[in-house]
């Protein structure tokens, strides 16, 4: 790799949200560029300023002027918290995002390249319209690159086709599916994949993860088809009737269902309770996301029924202390993957080869011997 990059000293700003991942990626940054100074860090020193009518604003504490920047977000922590009229605020997806923008802001043009790294990408459950609604996640991108944003760098988007909301930037959608089995297979033993498997797509949306997944394995897939009452809206969606399993027998197979997020829980659930009744030996879940907003209890309960085995899941969005202590849960650490993206492109170095899962994964099973 060259030395520096023509874009300047490596810079990153890392918010709140991010505090945790932010520290273990600025690790293995200094790791990959063999750094012996302890004290050395990537990180600029900023301040994310609340005012009591709940207004804020972010000061950065260094110069950021001819550098290369990568900001790190988490629109998906709630535990960050700011007081407002004597009230304790919690975060949301809206208000991250508006940090994002207050740090574009705060820039003003005098970085020398600029990336915005969302592992969970902002308002991207909006993604398309149905009759009179917003479209969310597709004016933020349009926002972002208004206000200078040379590249936005976001893990298993819900739907890949927003980019096509800035087709003129630098958009990069990324899939933690090698980690994910790199830790599964550690966990679990190589032995697991050959040993009679099967892949389930949770919905018909989650197909193409699900098919990637059995390809590459080498196992067979199935898929469950989401039955709606689409003349309700409960919490914002058409509750589910009923999941219909389509696919091949599961008597005696081992199981894992992939998808990109747990929100609620209560589809991964029902779908874990009907594989159950189909004599499976064990359920596996994997999911770029598990965002918990409720129903942790119902994995506990579904666990101690011997109904799920194991849930596989990354530290790319907060999850509370709490859930990552149970013992169905196992946390798959994404930061170093994330570090050897920041330190290529801030060497002007393709991402290609980091992209590839199906080499790396192919190779892994190899030296697995599956």
């Amino acid at each position: 790799m060259k030395d520096i990059s023509n874009h300047g000293d490596l810079c990153l700003i890392v918010l709140k949200s991010s505090a945790e991942l932010g520290k273990l990626v600025d690790k293995n940054i200094k790791m990959l560029r063999n750094e012996q100074d302890e004290e050395l860090t990537y990180i600029l020193p900023i301040e994310e300023i609340r005012f009591s009518n709940g207004e804020g604003k972010v000061k950065l504490d260094e110069s950021v002027r001819g550098k290369d920047i990568y900001i790190l977000a988490d629109c998906g922590n709630y535990s960050v918290t700011y007081n407002m009229f004597g009230y304790e605020n919690h975060m949301g997806p809206d208000e991250h995002y508006q940090d994002i923008k207050r740090v574009l802001s705060a820039i003003g043009g005098k970085a020398n390249r600029v990336t915005v790294i969302m592992p969970l990408l902002y308002a991207s459950r909006q993604h398309k319209r149905k009759g009179r609604e917003s479209l969310d996640c597709a004016q933020a991108l349009i926002e972002l690159e208004n206000l200078g944003v040379d590249t936005i760098l976001s893990f298993d988007v819900h739907d890949p086709t927003i980019y096509n909301a800035i087709p003129n930037s630098s958009f990069e959608n990324i899939f933690p599916t090698y980690s994910i089995l790199k830790c599964f297979i550690a966990n679990e033993g190589n032995d697991i994949i050959k040993d009679n498997m099967t892949v389930i797509s949770p919905d018909t949306g989650a197909m193409d993860r699900a098919i990637y997944y059995a390809n590459v394995l080498g196992v067979d897939v199935g898929m469950f088809y989401k039955r709606r009452d689409h003349t309700r809206i409960v919490n914002g969606k058409n509750p589910i009737i009923q999941h219909e399993y389509i696919g091949g027998p599961l008597e005696g197979k081992k199981v894992m269902i992939v998808d990109d997020m747990i929100a609620s829980g209560e589809s991964i659930i029902d779908i874990i309770n009907n594989i159950s009744g189909k004599n499976v030996r064990e359920t596996y879940v994997a999911c770029t996301f598990a965002l918990f907003t409720e129903g942790v209890e119902k994995f506990d309960k579904a666990y101690a029924e011997g109904k799920l085995t194991k849930l596989y899941t990354t530290n790319l969005s907060y999850i509370p202390d709490e859930v990552k202590q149970r013992p169905w849960f196992v946390e798959v650490d994404l930061s170093k993957f994330i570090a050897k993206i920041v330190n290529t492109l801030s060497h002007d170095e393709s991402i290609s080869p980091l992209l590839d899962a199906t080499t790396r994964i192919r190779r892994l099973l190899k030296k697995a011997g599956s």
